[in-house]
């Protein structure tokens, strides 16, 4: 009988290298927002140029997402794992170096294609990695703490390294680690699939026609939120809408369909995008709610206001290292996410007290730390149910389904609840301060029901299924 210790070894890096990545994969979701001033003075960017800078990743990221899955389960996670590090890698390398704007806002454009080759790819790597109930449950556990981390880590860290070595160093940070990460690819699997017939398979029309439609949706969601958006977001809606209806004909009659429809037959794939959606569209407006709260109204500055919110990554680590695998194992996936947005939803509502003078460790420490508890469980408790219900010939594909609902729901979160805090400041007769945390609070208690539908719809879509529903689809 072989030794089981080199195999529990090498298992601990493999966790240890798809983890690393992952939290900076999710911390370059926020970690340029304190630094865009600087990038806009150092590269002549206009505020409409700046939020390119952000959206060029945002929108690439998910609308790759469908390909990225989908590739991964043809051509094999490790072979998707290292393009999408290697193209990550390089793409920070050369933000980092970016003499003109343009440069920098395609090379974030690239980043994001990277990530959305490597998010499939290494929930594919763990669903057949750790294959016992109890070694799945701790590496998911890991893993959705290092994603639920990263726009913490992100937010507290890009000011300070900003300040200290300029803007560049918050891409050129992840080279160094893209590179060592390279090399550790050496211990994962080797894939199987053959590359040549597997990408005969590959459903191109489909890619095309449903990147293009994400890349619309994404870009009208987020220009809905601009002072004067005109007609052109609502054109965009609607023709991103007219080709993800194309795409989904196309599906129905694709021999080898980008994204089989058969999968949202699964009650865990069509349940957990649909809780994934409400996920992202209630947790990603909450970080720049609260920033908007301490910066404007308790006058923190940037680089403060980010250390602020790093209890959510310091608690939700722990919690997911030590309780959250125990937790997976008693009460399974669908109540701790049910209890995770419960948490979540728990953190908005004291975020929405927003007293005149806050003190941070009565007003803003109980809710980062409701938030750190309630964030990887959410994380790992929607993920999980997918991946695992179809087998792995289809584990990437239905990751990229759960993960481009959540980055669809962010998109939408962000600007509708946004547009709302706008809404109710300008509407309200109160003094001007008093108006602009009316505005604030409103927003979170939106968010806060948005949290709350989602664990309602966890407990109640998200039941187990007999085994012989929930085969692997092809």
């Amino acid at each position: 009988m072989s030794d089981p210790a080199p195999t529990a070894s090498r298992d601990r890096w493999i966790l240890l290298l798809i983890t690393a990545v992952e939290l900076v994969v999710f911390l370059d979701t926020t970690v340029l927002n304190v630094a865009l001033p600087s990038i806009g003075a150092d590269l002549g960017l206009t505020e409409s140029g700046l939020g390119w800078v952000t959206n060029a990743y945002l929108l690439a990221f998910g609308g790759c997402l469908l390909l990225g899955g989908r590739t991964t389960d043809l051509v094999g996670p490790r072979r998707m794992f290292t393009l999408g590090l290697g193209l990550f890698t390089l793409a920070s390398l050369v933000a980092g170096l970016s003499p003109s704007a343009g440069l920098l806002i395609g090379a974030r454009a690239a980043q994001g294609v990277g990530a959305a080759l490597l998010i499939p790819a290494q929930l594919a790597l763990l669903t057949a990695i750790f294959t016992t109930p109890a070694a799945r449950n701790r590496a998911f556990g890991v893993w959705s703490a290092m994603g639920a981390a990263g726009a913490a880590i992100g937010t507290a860290v890009g000011g300070p390294l900003t300040d200290l070595f300029g803007w560049p160093s918050i891409f050129l940070i992840n080279v160094p680690v893209g590179l060592l990460a390279l090399v550790g690819v050496v211990l994962l699997p080797v894939d199987t699939q053959r590359v040549g017939s597997a990408l005969r398979e590959l459903d191109l029309p489909g890619a095309v026609t449903a990147t293009t439609a994400l890349l619309l949706l994404g870009y009208g969601i987020g220009a809905l939120g601009e002072p004067t958006p005109g007609t052109g977001p609502a054109l965009m809606l609607a023709a991103g809408a007219v080709l993800l209806a194309i795409f989904v004909l196309i599906q129905a009659r694709s021999r080898h369909p980008l994204m089989p429809l058969e999968l949202f037959l699964v009650r865990q794939v069509s349940g957990s995008a649909a809780v994934n959606f409400l996920v992202g569209a209630a947790h990603v407006p909450v970080f720049a709610l609260v920033a908007l709260y301490l910066q404007h109204t308790q006058h923190y500055s940037p680089t403060l206001s980010g250390l602020a919110v790093l209890p959510v990554a310091v608690v939700n680590i722990v919690i997911s290292r030590t309780l959250l695998p125990a937790l997976l194992d008693r009460f399974g996936a669908r109540w701790v996410l049910t209890a995770g947005l419960g948490l979540q939803a728990l953190a908005m509502l004291w975020f929405a007290r927003l007293p005149e003078h806050a003190g941070y460790l009565v007003d803003i420490l109980p809710g980062a730390v409701l938030l750190g508890i309630g964030l990887p469980a959410a994380f790992v408790g929607v993920t999980a149910p997918a991946v695992t219900a179809v087998g792995e010939s289809a584990a990437g594909t239905a990751a990229g389904i759960v993960n481009t609902a959540g980055r669809i729901g962010s998109g939408i979160g962000v600007t509708a609840l946004l547009l709302l805090a706008q809404e109710v400041t300008e509407s309200s007769t109160a003094a001007p301060g008093n108006a602009y945390r009316a505005g604030l609070s409103a927003a979170f208690v939106a968010a806060a029901a948005l949290a709350t539908l989602g664990a309602v719809l966890a407990a109640t879509a998200l039941r187990p299924t007999p085994a012989k529903e929930v085969a692997p689809v092809g």
